[in-house]
């Protein structure tokens, strides 16, 4: 019952994350994978913040996909999702990929949970396996470091 409700409430948000991070051929095994280490793991799994850590450990699941194959850019996110998902029109405009593209990969992670997964405070924390000041002060300065790299290709954001 309870991993049934979890993937119920879930599974669509953690599909969602894990197309945004890698190739079309490897999305439904990763996004299985992740579930399969949240029944695995189910009494690690805090209640009340279950998709924090569905996203901190989909973020292992992904790394560790990466680290054992090449890395896939973000241009090759499919089209299927959301037919007006702002997160996609991001990635199709070429400022933003090489905007993030350059940011350090914590940055990047850090703002993506913010406006792809709309994470933000204790979620935010939690998914960053870090406190709820770590996770204000890193989305400030990913913010401000995103800011500093959009004024240098002379873009407001």
């Amino acid at each position: 019952m309870w991993f049934e409700r979890l993937v119920d409430d879930h599974a669509t948000a953690v599909h969602r994350y894990v197309v945004r991070r890698v190739g079309p051929s490897d999305v439904e095994d990763l996004t299985a994978d992740v579930l399969t280490v949240a029944w695995r793991r189910r009494g690690d799994v805090p209640e009340g913040a279950e998709l924090p850590w569905l996203y901190r450990t989909a973020a292992y699941v992904v790394a560790n996909h990466r680290r054992k194959s090449r890395p896939v850019l973000v241009a090759e996110v499919p089209e299927r999702v959301d037919g007006d998902d702002p997160a996609l029109r991001a990635v199709r405009d070429d400022t933003v990929r090489t905007v993030l593209a350059g940011m350090s990969a914590r940055d990047r992670e850090v703002l993506l949970l913010h406006a792809w997964e709309g994470l933000a405070g204790d979620a935010l924390a939690a998914a960053l396996g870090v406190g709820r000041g770590g996770a204000d002060a890193a989305l400030s300065r990913a913010r401000s470091r995103l800011r500093a790299a959009f004024d240098e290709v002379g873009v407001t954001p």
